[in-house]
């Protein structure tokens, strides 16, 4: 969605700098393309000229932030995931209602920077059930957690289940934190792993939740290697030439780089693709609120510019070969998501 909506703004401001603040995704080659088309990264609201247009990454941020930008006179459009969205209105809510807030995720990911500034004063971030015993607890009934979108289920559990055991009346959020489009493939890879040789993961080294799927492999037992592209690839994982191989990918990798190391792998040994749907993605998503806006200005209906988030659709040029069924009497095959 916030790939999509960068997209849209390079459209609709042909010849105007368009600058984002932070990775717009934690992909290198979706920041790398855009850089290509004139796209400007910064980490820093002071580095745009007042008046630009910015974007605000997929991650979220602080009302600081978004206090600065004003102050700069920004036109702003927010790309936040929806998902963020839902855990910095959750954290909003709770602190107003009294609760200190123990948010489970990585102190310095942009996605905890953002949600914690949200509410600073009532915010303690945990990463590990080591973090537990430093804590400064005012009242054990009035306690509420929240967690990073892109965590591990496995290791949000872990620290979940040990806030649980250390205050038992700990209140969990209304609904699941942690987003759909990281749940689906690490359910996927716990599920389809155990059955292959070898896991890669299409993502880079900074996104979390393309880590995250190299560490469930190996939980399950399944050796996993990341990888930002197919020039990445060493031909000695594949010792033997005829492995099964689960590929996946980070929930902001793009589709092509999944296809090309498909295709080089098939290119080279041979072999067939099984496509594992363990769940069907097919989402579509509104436009944010100020892009919404201008293309109304603009005399463009929004709604025809809806983003929709679908599956991929394997063919052999691209992907170097034909998606066969899964049947429980597959033997050896190259699984492609």
């Amino acid at each position: 969605m916030a790939i999509d909506v960068v997209d849209q703004v390079l459209d609709l401001f042909p010849g105007e700098t368009i600058y984002v603040y932070h990775d717009i995704v934690h992909n290198t080659h979706v920041v790398g393309r855009f850089e290509r088309r004139g796209v400007v990264f910064v980490d820093d609201i002071a580095e745009i000229p007042e008046g630009s247009i910015v974007v605000f990454s997929a991650h979220g941020i602080s009302p600081a932030v978004r206090d600065a930008a004003r102050a700069r006179s920004l036109r702003a459009i927010d790309a936040t995931c929806p998902l963020v969205t839902k855990v910095h209105a959750e954290a909003i809510r709770y602190a107003r209602q009294g609760y200190q807030i123990l948010l489970v995720g990585h102190r310095d990911h942009q996605e905890v920077v953002g949600t914690s500034g949200e509410a600073p004063d009532a915010t303690q971030i945990v990463e590990s059930p080591a973090d537990i015993p430093r804590l400064t607890i005012r009242n054990p009934d009035k306690l509420v957690y929240l967690t990073q979108t892109t965590l591990s289920t496995d290791d949000a559990g872990v620290i979940i289940d040990a806030l649980k055991r250390a205050f038992p009346n700990i209140k969990a959020p209304p609904s699941e934190d942690i987003c759909y489009a990281t749940t689906n493939r690490q359910v996927a890879v716990r599920r389809i792993a155990p059955e292959c040789d070898l896991v890669l993961v299409v993502g880079s080294r900074h996104s979390s939740n393309s880590v995250r799927l190299t560490e469930i492999s190996a939980n399950v037992g399944t050796p996993a290697r990341l990888l930002d592209d197919v020039s990445e690839i060493d031909w000695s994982w594949f010792p033997r030439g005829d492995e099964t191989v689960l590929v996946t990918a980070g929930a902001s990798a793009p589709e092509d780089l999944v296809a090309d190391l498909c295709r080089t792998i098939l290119a080279r040994f041979g072999g067939t693709i099984e496509q594992r749907d363990v769940f069907r993605e097919d989402v579509e998503f509104a436009q944010p609120g100020a892009l919404r806006k201008i293309m109304s200005q603009r005399a463009i209906d929004p709604e025809t510019r809806r983003i929709r988030v679908q599956p991929p659709v394997i063919t052999p040029e691209v992907y170097g070969g034909v998606p066969l069924t899964v049947s429980a009497a597959s033997s050896r095959r190259a699984d492609a998501r």
